[in-house]
């Protein structure tokens, strides 16, 4: 078996090192502030696809960027968190299936956040946004690692937070889980598919009992 994690709102929550490297841009450019929960509703988006929704021109859009990650390296380890049970899901997961993280984060700054944890030694690869030219809903992201990890495998799973990871995942072929640990609603999350757990750890205890019962 292989998974594959989302990590914002699966694995860790940098919601507070988001919304201050936004207002740090904002502030930087001298450009109207968007309201938190506003921010918040475009997270699982590439940043250039936020910043274009929260009002800034294609004109400006990427000096924006740079502005938001030059901010956003310099305080994500100190201002993220692991959700609670991830340690434990990703060990426990590791013992029955090849791990993968599939982000639209940029893949530098997620392998430092999962080295800070401990944790990147668990995975056999990480696609970032710098790796793919399109990334989640499409399914490039996902195919990308699988084509790294050469799966033998039968089963091949992505969980993620919202409907960006289960579309990306319809897109690729593989089957997915959602987790109400981040930021789409179980509402939202219900339109795409019908297994939706509390957290990460429930996820994988699913996928474990699935893989025993098919031994």
């Amino acid at each position: 078996m292989i998974i594959l994690f989302d990590l914002d709102g699966t694995l860790i929550d940098s919601t507070e090192a988001i919304l201050e490297s936004f207002h740090h841009t904002f502030d930087t450019h001298n450009n109207p502030h968007a309201d938190d929960e506003e921010i918040k509703s475009w997270i699982g988006y590439p940043l250039d696809v936020m910043f274009t929704n929260l009002g800034i021109s294609d004109e400006y859009v990427w000096d924006f960027v740079t502005t938001y990650k030059e901010h956003y390296r310099e305080i994500a380890t100190q201002k993220t968190v692991l959700l609670a049970s991830a340690r434990e899901a990703i060990e426990e997961a590791s013992t029955f299936a090849v791990l993968g993280i599939v982000t639209t984060k940029t893949g530098r700054y997620s392998k430092i956040l999962m080295e800070h944890f401990g944790l990147m030694e668990y995975f056999d690869v990480l696609i970032g946004r710098e790796d793919v030219e399109n990334p989640k809903p499409h399914a490039e992201p996902i195919l990308k690692a699988l084509e790294f990890l050469k799966p033998h495998a039968k089963e091949i799973w992505m969980i993620g937070d919202t409907k960006l990871d289960l579309i990306s995942a319809k897109n690729a072929g593989v089957n997915s889980l959602a987790v109400l640990s981040g930021y789409d609603s179980y509402e939202t999350l219900k339109q795409f598919t019908d297994s939706i757990y509390v957290d990460v750890a429930q996820a994988v205890k699913f996928l474990k009992d699935r893989q025993i019962s098919h031994r």
